[in-house]
């Protein structure tokens, strides 16, 4: 398969799909050594798994900045 057919062909999956391709190549890019991205790597998987169960809520960024704007103008 060529690089152009397997691109087209991962643009085609649903987006969470094409989420974990990403992941994965670039995890084979760039693989976890360090204790520190290891506990990173668990921090995020945590705080995934947390908004997927609905145990906390997710702020749109459009909020979170409009909030720093007010703070800091």
């Amino acid at each position: 398969m060529k690089t152009e057919d397997l691109l087209r062909e991962i643009e085609s999956l649903p987006v969470e799909e094409r989420a974990r391709v990403a992941d994965t190549v670039l995890k084979s890019l760039n693989p976890i050594e360090s204790e520190i991205d290891k506990k990173w790597a668990e921090v995020a998987k945590r705080r995934l798994a947390e908004i997927e169960s609905g145990a906390v809520k997710s702020i749109p960024g459009e909020d979170v900045f409009g909030q720093i704007w007010k703070r800091f103008s």
